[in-house]
């Protein structure tokens, strides 16, 4: 069978021997029986079953394959092994094998052949509306026993600082997009996938950006074969990039770095298969400011016709100088010497210092964004008329017919409040004609509207909503309007309570860029399902869901793209980095069958195990009108051949409030793992994922219940696990700072020492410099208007449930990371909360990182960060 190692194909199960057992192949791996453990039954066929004299457990949610699953084939040849079946097995440089040519894949449709199970004569699958839902999981170990020998817990510095470096390394997959079709001589179908990739440089102290793309072989039901084609290799200075349509071009934003007193320059290139037809220098021709590469606002369009383009940039400002500004003399040039001919703009005087409001976090250079065209052909570019005075348009795209453009609008009135993570800023869709310039409301203009998406027949958008104000995550809203019909429909509601079984609710950022079937009608999300992230197809006349992740291990699952109902996700698990899925998305009833074949594996860290915990809060601390809520936390263990005693406990409740842990990949955590140190993830009531009675019962309750959750949560792992209660340490940032502070007040006993990044400990004082003041009223439980100021009363109410009022009762050293530029938690809150614990003997340390904002984001401040972190533990809890 040489030739046929190399083939990676779906396989079906064979039937059952005499003995009720189902022999493995001997070719067959452990990921291969890992995948084998989960694979669905067909309907109608010849069902699986444990042997007579044993009693099937409960399958658990992880990698771990039951004794009892076995397969064969069904003539009982074991004679020659057959790699890859069941999955695209990696090799052990973690890519999977190249395609080997035409006589290969007629060799393996022959071995399909032999392999697959008949399906037998049986009902169609029951309809219900959300199907193929996995028993509520418990504890589990997630990872197979690793392959190599665990490493010891480092002693010095530099080992600590050689672990950090190395989980550091694992890059994280960001986008993915699919090329044409392409059919072979022999009549079948392949593809090619590009991904994008990010990646820490500690030696450059940036984070980098790569491609690599795969070839993906389809028969239109299943991928028969992947593979990498080529190396990964390194993007320079792109900001946006886009294919057309057809797949034919491709549209790139591109910065050139400023030489000596020069600005910045951005470029906008199109390029066709294998050149660059097009480079526009935008920062000459002087139209509009930069260009916008966020996700917030920003787009990069083809129009469908493949003729024009459509983006978003700032709007140009007058330039302005001083009243006293002497002129240069001018020196004669004319327009051929120059490139471009250039109308002098005159000066504004007494301009020169006026305050421009922006967008807040991370978008401090937003102000006024404006649509803007380019016509690929004649070069020109023209900023949109129509959008109100009152809007700021963003994440905007061409109208069905290309006579005009769809686009977000933002009220900025009476002032600009912070976007980022906010889906609760008033917004709504409208339409703005090329032509006349009329600009049409397509959806209610009282909520908050994001993330629009057109239907591949172009007749329908979907959109997420939310409330105006009110928590700044919730619970979203899935609608779709029609275009020919102007009608409006709700597709999915906002779900009051997660339940197993059930549909969580959405809880996202955004939908995917591409995030709809072929047939126009089902479309693809990933929302949060209590402590893991799910992948589910929606459709969107019926309103039925249906999880294309529930017999899969379980982690953290994203979409990337759809196309072509080719579907690429990206999975990891706390103790697994990122890893790249596709599938073939089924047909509509059949979704749950779907196919998962890992394309770019990554092997799993060793020494860490990780489980998922339930806890429902003591009956005294249950919300009066929200009662039988409950919670979860993570929980990740060093390895027992880690350490010879009990490990630390490093307690890390998640900020927002409205926010929440999913069992995914976080380097933070895995490198204190490895270091030695258990890490409690806590998931409080107010998380995302749990439902919109969580997330409602927490406004007016935060430094109580929040508090008390954790409290629990830390005495009850306390209880049950090995764990040395003496060693217990506070680790938080935002919210989580907030909650960090609180709990070293109010239960002083417990912790020893506390690291927290800009937390908020003052939310009376923060109101008035925040970019979120709304967020301070609404989590204290009070209503916001713009143009209220607070009473006396409320501003006692907001002191009273800060950490402030407890800092006299605080007596574990502590490790402040604050970051200059935060414009969501102003570093003075952490100067306050310093000079306060300063005042009272405290033991108490600061960072200052300049050039980082709420985040601490910059490759060079999370490493240090992770480092002074790290030591401080150590000290403090006497490691």
């Amino acid at each position: 069978m040489e030739g046929v190692s190399g083939l990676r194909a779906p396989w079906g199960w064979s039937a059952p021997s005499a003995g009720g057992l189902c022999r493995p192949h001997p070719g067959l791996g452990w990921g291969a029986l890992c995948e084998l453990q989960y694979r669905r039954p067909v309907y109608g066929a010849t069902a699986l079953q444990p042997p007579a004299r044993e009693t099937a457990p409960e399958r658990p949610r992880g990698c771990g394959a039951a004794p009892w699953l076995r397969a064969t084939a069904p003539n009982g040849a074991t004679d020659e092994p057959v790699s890859g079946l069941g999955r695209a097995e990696p090799s052990s440089s973690g890519a999977t094998r190249a395609h080997q040519g035409a006589p290969q894949l007629r060799r393996w449709a022959e071995l399909r052949s032999q392999w697959e199970v008949p399906q037998a004569a049986g009902p169609a699958p029951p309809s219900r509306k959300c199907r193929r839902w996995p028993r509520r999981p418990r504890r589990h170990d997630m990872e197979p026993p690793p392959p190599r020998r665990v490493p010891q817990v480092p002693t010095s510095t530099e080992e600590m600082a050689e672990i950090y470096r190395e989980l550091s390394r694992h890059p994280t997959l960001s986008t993915a997009c699919i090329g044409p079709d392409v059919t072979t001589q022999y009549g079948g179908k392949y593809c090619s996938l590009y991904t994008e990739w990010s990646q820490r440089d500690l030696a450059r102290a940036e984070n980098v950006k790569f491609c690599r793309q795969y070839l993906i072989f389809h028969d239109g039901a299943s991928v028969v074969y992947s593979g990498p084609a080529g190396t990964c290799s390194e993007i320079k200075d792109e900001l946006l990039s886009r294919e057309s349509p057809s797949g034919a071009l491709k549209a790139v934003l591109r910065k050139v770095p400023s030489k000596e007193k020069e600005k910045e320059k951005q470029f906008l290139e199109v390029w066709d298969q294998n050149r660059k037809v097009k480079s526009i220098d935008l920062t000459v021709l002087d139209k509009h400011g930069s260009v916008y590469d966020d996700d917030q606002f920003g787009c990069l369009a083809w129009s469908h016709s493949e003729t024009h383009l459509l983006y978003v940039a700032e709007k140009k400002r007058p330039k302005a100088e001083s009243f006293f500004q002497s002129k240069a003399p001018e020196l004669s040039t004319s327009d051929e010497d120059t490139g471009y001919p250039k109308k002098e703009d005159v000066p504004l005087k007494g301009e020169l210092f006026v305050y421009h409001e922006d967008w807040g976090e991370t978008l401090t250079t937003r102000s006024v964004p404006v649509l803007c065209v380019l016509d690929i052909e004649s070069s020109n570019i023209s900023v949109l008329e129509g959008v109100p005075e009152h809007l700021s348009p963003g994440q905007a795209f061409w109208s069905p017919d290309d006579t005009g453009v769809v686009f977000v609008g933002w009220w900025h009135k009476p002032f600009r409040l912070g976007l980022r993570h906010c889906t609760n800023r008033r917004s709504a869709l409208f339409y703005v004609n090329l032509t006349g310039g009329r600009c049409e409301l397509l959806s209610e203009d009282t909520r908050a509207v994001w993330s629009p998406r057109l239907s591949p027949d172009r007749c329908r958008i979907v959109y997420l909503e939310n409330e105006a104000l009110g928590p700044h995550q919730q619970c979203s809203r899935l609608r779709m309007y029609d275009w020919y019909t102007k009608h409006t429909t709700m597709v999915l509601e906002v779900v009051p309570r997660q339940t197993w079984g059930s549909f969580p609710g959405i809880y996202c950022s955004a939908l995917p860029g591409l995030c709809w079937a072929a047939d126009s009608r089902r479309l693809v999300l990933d929302t949060a399902q209590r402590s893991q992230q799910d992948v589910f197809v929606v459709d969107t006349v019926t309103g039925a869901t249906t999880s294309l992740t529930a017999d899969v291990p379980q982690g953290s699952w994203s979409v990337l793209t759809i196309d072509r109902d080719l579907l690429v996700a990206r999975f990891s698990t706390p103790s697994c980095p990122p890893t790249l899925k596709v599938a073939v998305l089924p047909s509509a009833g059949q979704e749950a069958q779907v196919q998962w074949v890992c394309l770019q594996d990554a092997p799993p860290v060793p020494g860490i195990s990780w489980s998922i915990r339930t806890l429902r809060p003591p009956l005294e601390q249950e919300h009066p009108q929200y009662r039988g809520l409950d919670f979860d936390a993570i929980l990740l263990c060093p390895s027992e051949s880690l350490t010879s005693q009990k490990p630390p406990l490093v307690v890390m409740p998640h900020g927002g409030p409205h926010s929440v842990f999913t069992a995914g990949w976080m380097l933070y955590p895995a490198a204190l793992c490895r270091l030695g140190f258990a890490v409690l993830l806590v998931n409080y009531r107010g998380s995302l994922g749990f439902g919109q009675d969580g997330v409602a019962s927490l406004p007016g309750n935060v430094g109580t219940q929040d508090v008390c959750d954790v409290q629990f949560c830390v005495e009850r792992v306390l209880q049950e696990e090995p764990l040395d209660a003496g060693r217990v340490a506070l680790v938080g940032g935002s919210h989580g700072g907030f909650l960090a502070c609180h709990l070293l007040g109010q239960y002083p006993n417990t912790y020893h020492a506390c690291v927290v990044r800009n937390p908020v400990v003052n939310i009376a004082s923060m109101v008035a410099t925040t970019d979120i003041p709304d967020w301070c009223l609404t989590e204290t439980g009070l209503s916001y208007a713009p143009d209220a100021l607070p009473d006396p009363a409320q501003w006692t109410d907001m002191l009273l449930k800060s950490p402030m009022r407890y800092v006299d009762q605080v007596r574990a050293p502590v490790l402040l990371m604050l970051g200059e530029d935060d414009r969501r938690v102003p570093p003075k809150q952490g100067l306050e909360y310093y000079r306060a614990l300063k005042a009272r003997g405290i033991p108490t340390r600061l960072l200052w990182y300049p050039g980082n904002n709420h985040a601490l984001a910059g490759v060079e401040a999370e490493a240090d960060g992770f480092m002074n972190m790290v030591l401080w533990l150590l000290k403090h809890l006497q490691c």
